[in-house]
């Protein structure tokens, strides 16, 4: 019981965390390289795709995306989708992925006069699937080093552990006062009738006995 309890304990905390790294925003500095728009039919990975954008005709299998191409200081290339996530999930309320688009595009340079972007996002990039990060936010900073402090993700993960936290206690709590003594009570009714029954058990082998020894 103990281990399954373990099982469900590891699974359920394993897809909230990975919920978590989905949904919470991340930076980083890179070189924009590109923009681009790009037709998408999209397939097994479209739920990793928003709406189409505010006031654009929706469609189910195809549609026009906005891309921007990156590299890192370390060389390695990034490579963003930039959609409207409108008002749904992830709740960014992101309406301005064409303002964002020639942001972006004012940014592009190359490696021997470099601008330094830094750029926020959430997502994964994953390969196989075709699964891109979506872009939120870009900025100019000073060079590949900049660092900056993602509060909100500070201030987000504490409030949410203050709030595991405080639900937990009350779990705790309610169940020391209103489950725990049924069970308790339960228990004890279940070993008293186990006792009773025991009991009758033992005077009838008794009287069988005496009966087998006439």
């Amino acid at each position: 019981m103990t281990y399954v309890k373990w099982v469900i304990f590891v699974i359920f905390w394993g897809l909230v965390a990975s919920v978590l790294h989905y949904t919470l925003p991340r930076h980083d500095v890179v070189r924009i390289v590109n923009t681009e728009v790009r037709r998408i039919d999209f397939g097994d990975n479209s739920i990793f795709w928003a709406n189409a954008g505010s006031g654009n005709a929706a469609s189910a299998s195809s549609r026009d995306i906005f891309f921007i191409s990156s590299v890192r200081p370390n060389g390695r290339p990034r490579v963003y989708r930039n959609e409207d996530t409108g008002w749904i999930w992830p709740p960014y309320f992101k309406l301005d992925s064409s303002n964002l688009q020639t942001k972006a595009s004012d940014l592009v340079s190359s490696s021997e006069n470099p601008k330094w972007v830094s750029v926020r996002h959430y997502g994964w990039r994953f390969e196989l699937m075709s699964i891109y990060p979506n872009a939120v936010s870009v900025k100019q900073v000073d060079g590949p080093d900049y660092s900056g402090v993602n509060w909100f993700n500070i201030i987000f993960l504490t409030g949410f552990a203050i709030l595991v936290y405080a639900i937990h206690r009350r779990l705790s709590r309610f169940r020391e006062k209103r489950i725990d003594p049924v069970v308790e009570d339960f228990t004890d009714r279940f070993e008293a009738a186990g006792d009773a029954m025991e009991g009758k058990r033992g005077r009838f082998r008794r009287w069988l006995a005496d009966w087998k020894q006439t």
